[in-house]
Protein backbone atom coordinates (compact mmCIF):
# COMPACT_ATOMS: atom_id res chain seq x y z
CA UNK A 1 0.00 0.00 0.00
CA UNK A 2 1.61 3.28 -0.75
CA UNK A 3 0.95 6.62 0.60
CA UNK A 4 2.97 8.65 -1.70
CA UNK A 5 0.35 11.50 -1.65
CA UNK A 6 0.63 12.52 2.15
CA UNK A 7 3.08 14.28 3.30
CA UNK A 8 4.87 13.87 7.00
CA UNK A 9 6.90 16.61 8.69
CA UNK A 10 9.18 14.96 10.62
CA UNK A 11 10.98 17.83 13.34
CA UNK A 12 14.07 16.77 15.37
CA UNK A 13 17.12 18.16 16.80
CA UNK A 14 18.70 14.47 17.27
CA UNK A 15 20.27 13.62 13.71
CA UNK A 16 20.33 9.86 14.74
CA UNK A 17 16.64 9.79 15.59
CA UNK A 18 15.52 11.80 12.55
CA UNK A 19 17.01 9.71 10.55
CA UNK A 20 15.86 6.88 12.43
CA UNK A 21 12.06 8.26 12.08
CA UNK A 22 12.42 9.46 8.45
CA UNK A 23 13.34 5.61 7.41
CA UNK A 24 10.24 4.38 9.28
CA UNK A 25 8.02 6.40 7.80
CA UNK A 26 9.21 6.11 3.87
CA UNK A 27 9.22 2.49 5.06
CA UNK A 28 5.57 3.08 5.20
CA UNK A 29 5.04 4.57 2.07
CA UNK A 30 4.81 8.28 3.02
CA UNK A 31 6.93 11.31 1.29
CA UNK A 32 9.12 12.92 4.30
CA UNK A 33 9.93 16.23 4.89
CA UNK A 34 12.83 16.84 7.71
CA UNK A 35 14.11 19.52 9.80
CA UNK A 36 16.39 19.87 12.29
CA UNK A 37 14.95 22.79 14.13
CA UNK A 38 12.27 25.13 15.01
CA UNK A 39 13.47 27.34 12.63
CA UNK A 40 14.17 25.29 9.87
CA UNK A 41 10.53 23.53 10.60
CA UNK A 42 8.91 27.04 10.57
CA UNK A 43 10.87 28.04 7.20
CA UNK A 44 9.10 24.47 5.56
CA UNK A 45 5.48 25.32 6.64
CA UNK A 46 6.02 28.74 4.96
CA UNK A 47 6.01 27.00 1.94
CA UNK A 48 4.67 23.41 2.45
CA UNK A 49 1.44 22.05 4.30
CA UNK A 50 2.14 18.72 5.38
CA UNK A 51 -0.41 16.54 5.70
CA UNK A 52 0.58 15.05 9.54
CA UNK A 53 3.53 16.52 11.34
CA UNK A 54 5.48 14.45 14.21
CA UNK A 55 7.23 17.22 16.45
CA UNK A 56 10.00 16.47 18.87
CA UNK A 57 9.27 18.70 22.19
CA UNK A 58 12.57 20.10 23.59
CA UNK A 59 14.80 21.34 20.63
CA UNK A 60 16.28 25.04 20.97
CA UNK A 61 14.19 25.79 23.73
CA UNK A 62 12.77 23.45 26.27
CA UNK A 63 9.18 24.41 24.23
CA UNK A 64 10.11 24.25 20.87
CA UNK A 65 7.90 21.39 19.81
CA UNK A 66 4.95 23.33 21.96
CA UNK A 67 5.86 26.36 19.83
CA UNK A 68 5.67 24.67 16.67
CA UNK A 69 2.81 22.67 17.19
CA UNK A 70 1.32 26.46 17.68
CA UNK A 71 2.23 27.38 14.88
CA UNK A 72 1.21 24.98 12.36
CA UNK A 73 -1.99 24.86 13.85
CA UNK A 74 -2.84 28.43 13.12
CA UNK A 75 -1.73 28.09 9.41
CA UNK A 76 -3.39 25.04 9.12
CA UNK A 77 -5.82 24.04 11.64
CA UNK A 78 -6.91 20.41 10.29
CA UNK A 79 -3.08 18.91 10.14
CA UNK A 80 -2.82 16.10 12.83
CA UNK A 81 0.16 16.71 14.81
CA UNK A 82 2.04 14.31 17.09
CA UNK A 83 4.23 15.53 19.58
CA UNK A 84 7.12 12.14 20.30
CA UNK A 85 8.95 12.95 23.22
CA UNK A 86 11.68 11.38 25.85
CA UNK A 87 10.73 14.26 28.14
CA UNK A 88 8.71 11.70 30.15
CA UNK A 89 12.10 9.54 30.91
CA UNK A 90 14.58 12.71 30.89
CA UNK A 91 12.50 14.94 33.31
CA UNK A 92 9.37 13.04 35.20
CA UNK A 93 7.41 15.13 33.61
CA UNK A 94 4.06 13.75 31.97
CA UNK A 95 2.34 15.58 29.21
CA UNK A 96 -0.66 14.09 28.08
CA UNK A 97 -3.64 15.68 25.40
CA UNK A 98 -6.54 14.24 26.70
CA UNK A 99 -7.79 16.84 28.84
CA UNK A 100 -9.37 20.17 27.93
CA UNK A 101 -6.89 22.01 30.02
CA UNK A 102 -4.50 20.48 28.14
CA UNK A 103 -6.07 20.57 24.98
CA UNK A 104 -6.48 24.12 25.01
CA UNK A 105 -2.52 24.84 25.45
CA UNK A 106 -0.81 21.81 23.71
CA UNK A 107 -1.80 22.28 20.35
CA UNK A 108 -0.98 18.45 19.85
CA UNK A 109 -3.25 15.44 18.62
CA UNK A 110 -1.22 12.92 20.29
CA UNK A 111 1.28 13.07 22.26
CA UNK A 112 3.73 9.54 22.66
CA UNK A 113 6.59 9.04 24.31
CA UNK A 114 10.03 8.33 22.30
CA UNK A 115 10.82 4.46 21.84
CA UNK A 116 7.49 4.03 20.16
CA UNK A 117 7.10 0.64 17.89
CA UNK A 118 6.94 1.18 14.06
CA UNK A 119 3.57 -0.84 14.34
CA UNK A 120 1.84 1.31 17.22
CA UNK A 121 3.26 4.65 15.50
CA UNK A 122 1.76 3.15 11.62
CA UNK A 123 -1.37 2.44 13.32
CA UNK A 124 -1.15 5.90 14.92
CA UNK A 125 -0.59 8.09 11.86
CA UNK A 126 -3.67 6.23 9.75
CA UNK A 127 -6.16 7.23 12.43
CA UNK A 128 -4.90 10.71 12.55
CA UNK A 129 -4.94 10.61 8.57
CA UNK A 130 -8.10 8.71 8.57
CA UNK A 131 -6.56 5.87 6.18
Amino acid sequence: MTNLNKTILIVDDDVDYLFQMKTIVEGFGFKVITAESQKEAEEIIDKNRPDLTILDLMMENSDSGFILAYKIKKKYPDVPIIVASAVAAETGISFDVESEDDKNWIKADLFLDKGIRPDQLLREINKLLKL
